[in-house]
């Protein structure tokens, strides 16, 4: 498959033909379709995160696509399913999972992280069942491919963290893919939103 990878933390990432991921025994191959660039892609690029450990590393975590095949034991899913996944992959076993906090999971995997990512014609995602997210026909994958990081982390932040209601004045500070998305999630409850950045676009 191509992919963007790099051999080094800091290193020019660099287009180029890697293995396609194995299917993992109740997990799925994903097609991308679609993929963000996060700034916890960054993060990994220059070293910050512990979770990479091998090279050459495929970055991308923010990922929408097609089911290309599915390992033993998937029940929810097959191949040709339009499909997304939240940022931390979870087990769906463990006493974090059972209660509901699947984004605290003891177990969890990071597509881009743990192992190859979303830069790349296919990623592997560990048990399907639990981590994939079915598209409805009429969801582009460029739309969907940040819904499980950056417009997750933003909805969280507004409407559990921020408990935003209609008519509160909200500010948020910084633009990028969270903070747009923050700015979204706010104007839809209602809110009156004031967005601050330094870049005058």
């Amino acid at each position: 498959m191509r992919a963007v990878a790099y051999d080094a933390f800091g290193a020019p990432p660099s287009v180029r033909e890697l293995p396609d991921p194995p299917v993992p025994a109740g997990g799925a191959v994903i097609r991308v379709e679609a993929t963000g660039v996060c700034r916890s892609d960054w993060h990994g690029w220059q070293g910050h995160d512990p979770d990479i450990r091998a090279f050459p590393h495929v970055p991308g975590h923010e990922l929408a696509g097609t089911v290309a095949e599915t390992g033993a034991g998937v029940a929810r899913h097959r191949p040709g399913d339009r499909v997304t996944v939240p940022f931390v992959c979870a087990c769906g076993r463990c006493p974090s999972c059972a209660s509901g906090n699947q984004q605290v999971c003891e177990s969890q995997t990071q597509p881009g992280f743990t192992h190859w990512g979303s830069f790349a014609h296919y990623v592997a995602i560990e048990n399907a069942d639990v981590n994939l997210v079915g598209l409805p026909d009429e969801m582009s994958y460029t739309t969907a491919a940040g819904l499980g990081c950056r417009f997750a982390t933003a909805f969280r932040a507004v409407t559990a963290q921020g408990g935003v209601t209609a008519g509160q004045w909200v500010a948020v500070h910084g633009c990028g893919g969270v903070g747009l998305s923050a700015v979204m999630i706010a104007a839809a409850a209602g809110a009156r939103v004031v967005a601050v950045d330094v870049a005058p676009q």
